[in-house]
């Protein structure tokens, strides 16, 4: 990606996101890979979003996701176990695993989720399905699958993503055949949203310190 090619916003929003971003990985991270991490996020998120309203706040949570991450596969700081869960929207299934392992499991998880044809936004069904089970998705967005996030994961669950889902020798994988969200109604979602939560109870007595 060259510099005529980052988007350009006139608030100056990107520019802040890189700013805390830098300070945040200084002595790691130069502030022109930072810079290009934090373009790189937010073109990929507006190939998909249905609005651009809060692109920006969303490109530095992406972009912060992803260099947690690389700083993760570079030095290992923390034993808690990271746990990635990918489908391929990352509107439904996968959304609804990662809000139900990270409610449950709270600090001792570190748990993230991908789309590897990321959807503009996440299924209305399944955010009312998780929201009657006590769990807010204010912060949740779909976001494409990345090398950074899939190497630094410990354990890989697919969700019916096929033969895109990621494959890294070294890494634990699970594959959940979970029906999709999609379309559903609120019932069948509700139904759906019960099976993986059994599926969560059972991943969390294999994982070590849960």
């Amino acid at each position: 990606m060259t510099a005529s090619s980052y988007p350009v916003l006139p608030d100056g929003r990107l520019a802040a996101g890189v700013a805390r971003l830098a300070v945040r990985h200084q002595g790691r991270y130069s502030v022109e890979t930072v810079q290009r991490l934090i373009a790189d996020s937010y073109q990929q998120l507006a190939a998909n979003a249905h609005v651009s309203t809060h692109l920006v706040v969303l490109a530095e949570r992406f972009a912060a996701e992803r260099l947690d991450a690389m700083a993760h596969v570079e030095s290992p700081t923390s034993e808690r176990p990271r746990v990635l869960f990918v489908c391929s929207h990352n509107a439904g299934r996968s959304q609804m695993a990662a809000a139900l392992l990270a409610h449950r499991a709270g600090d001792d998880v570190i748990v993230s989720s991908a789309g590897t044809h990321p959807s503009g936004a996440v299924d209305s069904h399944v955010v009312q399905a998780l929201t009657e089970s006590g769990i807010a998705l204010d912060e949740v967005y779909p976001k494409p699958l990345t090398d950074e996030v899939v190497q630094a994961a410990d354990i890989v669950i697919t969700m019916g993503c096929g033969d895109a889902c990621p494959v890294v020798p070294g890494h634990r994988y699970l594959d959940w055949p979970v029906p999709d969200p999609e379309g559903a109604p609120i019932a069948v979602v509700r139904s759906i949203r019960d099976g993986i939560d059994a599926r969560i109870t059972t991943l969390l007595d294999s994982l070590p310190g849960t």
